[in-house]
């Protein structure tokens, strides 16, 4: 098994998501190698906060359900979490060589490779927490671009960094959503189900930066590809 290869992408940008999450077990460091040895772009990543503020990769708040262990982040200090071990790629039989990688092993390997780094904050952070995120990236900042379903968070990225990339999540497409973005200086990441050629225009005429989630079929690409679409984020293809 291996990526599905296309060949044609134009200025189009391949973001692995959760890493090459279609062969390795999603946001493990085996993900993100076996995506920075490849052509991606980029790797995307999501990141939680233990209990004693040490941010780690997980999609999901708690680890039932890449690992047999049941476990809320936030809840559980970090040395704890360092005992839990992920299952498998699609399997619930555990692998002792995978476990919550640290954000500081994802920056480690993406600037060893010169990768960039697209990171979804998934938790609410207070402000001191958003100044310990930024501090983290303060010497890579030309691989980083932050991206969350929340707004107050990248709002208060914005006030501290006026160049730092930002892209708001969205599962829906509103008429009210370019003005939110110039607002906050943003740019978008969104549902792929939610564009076609004249949005994807519209958001060109106003300067803002389009990222699709998540795009596992080659028709689907090509079509956003010919579009003009700026990131494609994908399990599997290259």
């Amino acid at each position: 098994m291996d990526t599905i290869k296309i060949k044609n992408k134009n200025k189009t940008l391949m973001i692995a998501h959760r890493g090459l999450s279609g062969l390795e077990r999603e946001n493990s460091m085996k993900a993100f190698v076996a995506a920075v040895n490849r052509s991606f772009y980029g790797t995307e990543c999501d990141i939680h906060l233990t209990k004693d503020k040490i941010f780690v990769i997980s999609h999901d708040e708690h680890t039932r359900r890449v690992s047999n262990y049941d476990v809320i982040i936030k809840d559980t200090l970090f040395k704890d979490l360092e005992k839990v071990r992920l299952n498998k790629f699609n399997s619930f039989e555990e692998d002792r060589m995978l476990y919550l990688p640290t954000l500081d092993e994802y920056l480690e390997l993406h600037i060893k490779y010169q990768k960039h780094c697209v990171i979804e904050i998934k938790c609410l952070l207070t402000d001191s927490e958003v100044d310990i995120l930024l501090d983290k990236v303060k010497d890579c900042l030309e691989l980083i671009t932050f991206i969350s379903f929340n707004l107050e968070v990248l709002q208060k990225i914005r006030k501290r960094n006026q160049n730092i990339p930002l892209q708001y999540l969205t599962s829906k497409y509103d008429d009210n959503l370019i003005n939110i973005l110039l607002q906050n200086k943003l740019d978008i990441d969104i549902n792929y189900q939610e564009l076609n050629e004249e949005r994807i225009k519209k958001f060109h005429d106003n300067k803002i930066i389009v990222n699709a989630w998540t795009i596992n079929e080659k028709e689907v690409a090509l079509k956003m590809i010919y579009w003009g679409i700026d990131y494609i984020t994908t399990n599997i293809l290259e």
